[in-house]
């Protein structure tokens, strides 16, 4: 049994993994990120695009990826 993502040959995660839905607090971790500041980035629309399937709130990691990576800086001053 594992406890990551299954990966290809490629050793790239597997689809499924990265466009399967997780909740705020699974994607809290994931971003190193409290879910209060989650909550906060949805109000102000800074975050990383969300579902909202009825009352609960659910994130792609491969978005949660792809906005994490969109933040990337050299130095400071970019």
């Amino acid at each position: 049994m594992q406890n990551g993502p299954e990966t290809n040959q490629s050793n790239e995660p597997d689809r499924a993994y990265l466009d399967g839905f997780i909740d705020e607090t699974t994607a809290a971790d994931f971003l190193c990120q409290s879910v209060r500041t989650l909550q906060k980035w949805r109000v102000t629309g800074f975050g990383p695009d969300f579902f909202k399937p009825g009352r609960s709130v659910r994130y792609r990691r491969r978005e949660l990826i792809a906005w994490a990576e969109d933040r990337r800086r050299k130095h400071t001053s970019q």
